[in-house]
C-alpha cells in the first residue's frame, strides 16, 4: 500500500509539473518564446516539446504505461536540464531558477519511477 502511494505521488508530481508548463508552450507565452528562440528552435521546438510532454503525462498516469512515460519524461527533462546548464543558464528571465528546479524535480520523479519499473523493463528485454 505504501509503495503504491509513493508511486502515485511521483506520477502525479511529474504529471502536474509537465501539465502546467503546457499552457505556456501552447499559448505562446513570452517566456516560452524567449527560451525556444534562445535555443534556436522556436516555434517548432516549443510546440513539439509540448506535444511530447503531453504524451508523457498521459503515459505516466496510465498504470500499465507508467514506465514508458517515465522513460519519455527522462528524455524530455534531460534535454531541459542540459539546455539550462549549457545554453539558457539556471535562472531564466529572473525566475530565480524555478524552471530549472521544476525540470530537476520532474527528472528525479521519472528516474525513480523508471527504477521502480525495472522488472517490467527487464522482462520486455528478455528474449523468449
Amino acid at each position: 500500500m505504501k509503495t503504491q502511494l509513493i508511486t502515485w505521488v511521483l506520477r502525479i508530481t511529474a504529471a502536474v509539473i509537465l501539465l502546467q508548463t503546457l499552457y505556456f508552450k501552447f499559448t505562446g507565452a513570452p517566456e516560452s518564446i524567449y527560451i525556444f528562440s534562445t535555443l534556436g528552435i522556436e516555434p517548432y521546438g516549443r510546440i513539439g516539446s509540448g506535444i511530447a510532454e503531453l504524451i508523457v503525462v498521459v503515459l505516466l498516469l496510465i498504470p500499465k504505461t507508467t514506465w514508458l512515460g517515465a522513460l519519455g519524461g527522462c528524455g524530455v527533462m534531460t534535454g531541459a536540464v542540459l539546455s539550462h546548464l549549457f545554453v539558457l543558464g539556471i535562472e531564466v528571465q529572473g525566475d530565480s531558477g524555478l524552471l530549472f528546479s521544476l525540470a530537476l524535480i520532474t527528472l528525479i520523479c521519472c528516474l525513480i519511477l523508471l527504477y521502480r519499473s525495472k522488472n517490467i523493463i527487464m522482462n520486455l528485454l528478455k528474449t523468449k
